[in-house]
């Protein structure tokens, strides 16, 4: 039987992080227990499996990524260490034992050969595979970095951090550029959008700060969500992004004009780790503590157009749900869009 997306993909313990293949229907993950699984999943019933899993990791795996070409599978963990698998059998290709003083927090592939990854104290290096060494490192923030986004030449880094900075480094050149101003809150998460001219981050404190491409001394713009948190965030479109935050709902957003379209879905009451945009744009995955990863049909929003005409909002209406497992919205969990949650939703949230 064909559904509209897979079905969910559950753990035996919390995934911390997902990644999807850039051109097959593959779902790599990473969870606390540092074990490393790779599943092909589809829309037919029954038909998501485990192709292989890796235990190489002493410690939690914080990040997974696959390479640009989808041959090899990045994944870092708090054991500090970085391993490179092929993403065919999860064999064990390359191991960076203690590529870091701390614990690794997210790695990111620039190109074929080089790649970035940050720490829990505000490290940054930039690796050349083809020297087997680091060509950058720089400690510039003083707390975890977050994430990272680079742009289409692979030229300019960003890498967002706890301390609520936004680090931009060169790679063509190796060096550190500039630090932007501290921000409110965690700095979260870092993504380019309006072909790459805006940068969006996300905060701790459900702000998403914009910063325009040549200018990330101070952010240009702010947008506050009524979400308790943005803790992950991805591109959907030029426009168009999904965040996940602490309240387990995945809010679909419009950058300039700044709206909160909706709700994709959510896992209820479950703190949102990590989301990911299959190629062509039409599914989410996202996993949360439930220790599920669940798909999500996006394809609608791609269609969606944002007027600048702002319609006063009303107190209390729940967000409106943009696909058909967004159902309820996870309304029931926000006492501030609705005054009175009904009892059924009160129960619900008790038991969990």
């Amino acid at each position: 039987r064909l559904r509209d997306t897979p079905e969910d993909i559950c753990f035996e313990a919390t995934a911390n992080a997902i990644a999807l293949h850039p051109a097959r229907p593959l779902l790599a993950a990473g969870d606390v227990d540092g074990d490393v699984y790779l599943y092909s999943y589809s829309c037919t019933e029954g038909e998501n499996r485990q192709l292989w899993s890796s235990g190489h990791h002493l410690k939690s795996c914080r990040d997974v990524a696959f390479s640009q070409d989808g041959q090899k599978l990045f994944t870092v963990s708090k054991d500090k260490s970085i391993h490179l698998l092929t993403v065919e059998e999860g064999r064990l290709e390359t191991r960076f034992p203690k590529a870091h003083g701390s614990a690794l927090n997210c790695v990111l592939p620039i190109d074929a050969h080089v790649f970035a990854t940050g720490d829990d104290n505000g490290a940054l290096k930039v690796w050349d595979l083809r020297k087997g060494d680091a060509i950058l490192e720089a400690q510039q923030q003083e707390e975890y970095i977050s994430a990272m986004a680079v742009d289409g030449n692979g030229k300019i880094l960003l890498t967002a951090s706890g301390d609520g900075t936004l680090g931009v480094f060169n790679v063509k050149r190796r060096r550190f550029e500039l630090l932007s101003e501290p921000q409110n809150g965690d700095l979260t998460s870092v993504t380019l959008l309006k072909r790459g001219r805006k940068v969006a981050c996300g905060s701790s404190e459900g702000t998403i700060y914009l910063f325009n491409w040549d200018g990330f001394g101070a952010a240009s713009d702010r947008f506050a969500l009524r979400a308790e948190s943005v803790d992950c965030m991805v591109p959907v479109t030029d426009s168009i992004v999904c965040v996940g935050s602490l309240d387990g709902v995945i809010r679909a957003v419009n950058i300039l004009p700044n709206r909160v379209l909706g709700c994709v879905g959510q896992h209820l009451g479950e703190p949102i780790e990590q989301l990911a945009v299959a190629p062509g744009g039409q599914l989410l995955a996202s996993c949360a503590h439930d220790q599920k990863v669940k798909f999500w049909d996006i394809s609608a929003l791609g269609e969606m157009v944002v007027d600048d005409y702002r319609k006063k909002k009303k107190k209390g209406v729940p967000l409106r749900a943009l696909s058909g497992k967004a159902v309820g919205s996870g309304e029931d969990f926000f006492a501030d869009l609705r005054e009175e949650a009904e009892p059924e939703a009160a129960a619900e949230s008790d038991s969990d």
